[in-house]
């Protein structure tokens, strides 16, 4: 067979166009062991499929394939778990480090007056606390009316109290059942 028409035959193959016969054609080339320099590549490639083929009957296939994909999985977990690790207790560790740093060097900085003029701190800080005193003697002002609203309950207060001691009377005279039962009759 020709060079050209293997190297068709192949471009067929990996274009998944190709019939069966073809793939019988290419393996019976790669498998003569007369295989072209260039095309010596390929010849492996064949022979690990021809393997395959030959192992397809062996009913413990199946078990090995699987038994190498659960293997790998677990490499791959665990090598990335390790360097999950590895990555955090580094990042930990630069953090630590680096907080210390800022600790000491703030600890190392002399403390600094914001004013040089003891005068002028104290008019700052009065000015400071006239401020806040308005913002909440603004906030006292709507309590005020909470004063009104007391003033104005006091006559209601008064003139309910007749019978609020009226119904006191009565739960200490007959007890809790018989008022809740003159309750609900007053009610209706």
């Amino acid at each position: 067979m020709e060079t050209q028409e293997i190297l068709q035959l192949l471009q067929r193959y990996f274009n998944g166009e190709s019939t069966t016969a073809e793939e019988q054609q290419l393996n019976a080339y790669f498998s003569s062991g007369e295989v072209a320099e260039e095309l010596a590549v390929y010849a492996e490639f064949f022979g690990g499929i021809s393997e395959l083929a030959a192992a397809q009957n062996d009913p413990d296939i199946e078990e090995e394939v699987m038994d190498y994909i659960l293997e790998n999985e677990h490499r791959d977990k665990t090598k990335y778990r390790n360097m999950w690790k590895m990555v955090t207790g580094i990042a930990a560790s630069v953090i630590i480090v680096l907080g210390g740093f800022l600790f000491y060097q703030e600890q190392q900085k002399p403390f600094d007056d914001t004013f040089s003029d003891p005068e002028e701190a104290y008019a700052y800080a009065t000015k400071t606390l006239h401020f806040v005193g308005s913002k909440y003697n603004q906030g006292l002002v709507h309590l005020s009316e909470f004063e009104k609203l007391k003033k104005g309950s006091k006559p209601v207060k008064k003139a309910t109290e007749p019978i609020v001691e009226f119904y006191e009377g009565i739960r200490n005279v007959e007890g809790p059942e018989k008022v809740q039962t003159l309750q609900e009759t007053d009610s209706l």
